[in-house]
């Protein structure tokens, strides 16, 4: 019978701040007919894709904020066995 030994390690988990990172891009759903806005770095860029959205389908008057930000993960604390 083989036997294995766990280590449990806690984890640390933040936004990805360094300079290869990739970018934050911002999106839009609409809530009513779940159409999607592209991706964009720029949030202006989907507040127009909303405004022209909702002046296209006058009943549509919710939406999703989509928000997609890089993170990184490290182990602060490792032991070594």
């Amino acid at each position: 019978m083989t036997r294995a030994v766990l280590q449990f390690q806690a984890w640390s988990v933040a936004p990805d701040e360094e300079p290869d990172a990739e970018p934050i891009t911002f999106g839009a759903q609409c809530a009513v007919c779940l159409r999607t806005s592209s991706r964009s770095t720029l949030q202006q860029d989907v507040a127009d894709w909303v405004r022209d959205h909702a002046a296209r389908n006058p009943s549509h008057h919710s939406y999703r904020e989509l928000i997609q930000r890089p993170l990184r993960a490290w182990m602060p604390h490792t032991v070594n066995p």
